[in-house]
């Protein structure tokens, strides 16, 4: 007699089944979310034992889910009015607050030739074809954050670059949180860009301090032959919030993509990217900067598959740790076995200001091609105390002088933003973090 060994569901677990279940679904959508929560409720949320999420317990982490939120009253939109984060980027703007599409803080008018924005709920009344595209683009393995998305997909934007579209004005997707009760909010946007276009995407995710809710979001990217994207992402969520978050994508022949993330909110976030080359001599950069206080938790996971020949990515990660933070950098370059001439380079390195933080570190490379280029490293170490006395020496005070020296280090990642406004805005942002250190 074979007994079945069963995981009892967590309270968190059998929350969300409950709640995504009774969320009604377009119809177009509905067999796409079922299967997702089927999913979900039989593998439920990733724990220590579970490879790719040792270092980031979901299931102790999420204890139990906050009710989802019910949108954008007026109170919601007045005080999303309040929020600044890279509002003077000169960015055509696209907001949800509580998860929420707000056409009044969102800016759709006179887009430039090529470009359509559209709510997925219209976009899925006008074509059933993007269920197909939405079911397309999946993680290789169970994801618990890509899961709990897509059964509860209903509100998110879809952005289409046509062909040969040069698109110059940036297009920021903001993601605000407000109240003061817990809520648990999802989104997610879809990126099409076109053979031979350009464009710059930016997503922001703010919220209030000492709220405890819960933000889950998918970017979902589709890069055409011979297209340039590049995207900004900023975090700066409240600090009792829990962020996940998934940036998706495949790019085709000959294509450029540049990313960035600057990470300093929440009390606990996970930003998984699954990053496809799915056309030849495509290139990549992938870069971020994570700054954490107190008792934060932040873990990046990255999966760069190279499927095709000729691929270049570069992958660059800062991390500055101050009191007993704790960040985790997940690393793995796939080297396919068509994909020669791949030339992949990996680097994550940490800077531990306080005596108790902690950086896990954790770079890999699968390669089952002979003709590549390939290599990883990581470092983690404290400020440099030669550094720091010669700068002291010049009459530079001590804060000051740490000041420079952290940004320094993080600098080299925010210089692989290309737009100029952009790039000083998320530097912004970076030094009012260093300002508020103690």
């Amino acid at each position: 007699m074979n007994a079945e060994v069963k995981m009892m569901r967590t309270a968190a677990e059998a929350a969300y089944a409950d709640a995504l279940t009774a969320l009604p679904a377009p119809e177009a959508i509905r067999s796409l979310r079922e299967k997702a929560l089927r999913l979900f409720a039989e593998k439920g949320l990733p724990h220590r034992r579970v490879e790719e999420w040792k270092y980031t317990d979901l299931r102790a982490l999420i204890r139990e889910m906050p009710p989802l939120a019910k949108g954008a009253d007026g109170a919601a939109i007045a005080e999303a009015k309040k929020n600044s984060v890279l509002t003077n980027i000169g960015a055509r703007e696209i907001t949800f607050v509580n998860g929420a599409f707000v056409a009044e803080l969102s800016n759709l008018k006179g887009l430039e030739k090529g470009l359509s924005i559209t709510t997925l709920a219209d976009a899925l009344a006008k074509d059933a074809s993007l269920v197909t595209l939405l079911a397309k683009i999946n993680p290789n393995k169970y994801d618990a954050v890509f899961a709990l998305n897509t059964a509860a997909l209903n509100e998110g934007i879809l952005i289409e670059v046509a062909p040969g579209a040069q698109i110059t004005q940036p297009i920021h997707v903001r993601h605000i949180v407000t109240g003061t009760s817990p809520v648990s909010v999802f989104g997610r946007a879809v990126v099409k860009v076109g053979a031979k276009a350009q464009a710059t995407l930016v997503q922001s995710h703010v919220g209030p301090d000492t709220v405890a809710y819960q933000t889950n979001t998918v970017l979902q990217l589709s890069v055409a032959d011979d297209a340039e994207l590049d995207v900004v992402r900023v975090q700066a969520e409240g600090d009792k919030a829990i962020h996940l978050s998934m940036m998706i994508g495949a790019i085709g022949n000959e294509s450029r993509f540049r990313s960035f993330a600057l990470t300093t909110g929440g009390a606990a976030s996970r930003h998984t990217v699954p990053f496809a080359y799915a056309g030849r001599n495509a290139r990549a950069t992938i870069a971020g900067a994570t700054l954490l206080r107190g008792k934060q938790h932040a873990d990046t996971t990255l999966e760069i598959d190279h499927a095709m020949p000729g691929g270049e990515s570069r992958e660059l990660y800062k991390t500055v740790l101050d009191d007993e933070a704790n960040g985790v950098f997940q690393g793995l370059i796939i080297v396919r076995p068509d994909a020669q001439k791949t030339d992949g380079r990996m680097m994550s390195a940490a800077l531990l200001l306080g005596d108790n933080a902690e950086m896990d570190n954790k770079p890999e490379l699968e390669i089952f091609a002979d003709d590549v280029q390939c290599a990883h490293g990581a470092t983690t170490g404290a400020l440099d105390d030669d550094l720091l006395f010669y700068l002291r020496a010049r009459g530079i005070p001590k804060k000051e002088a740490e000041s420079l020296l952290i940004q320094s280090f993080f600098g080299e990642a925010v210089e692989t933003i290309e737009n100029a406004k952009i790039r000083d805005a998320v530097m912004n942002l970076a030094g009012g973090w260093l300002a508020a250190r103690s």
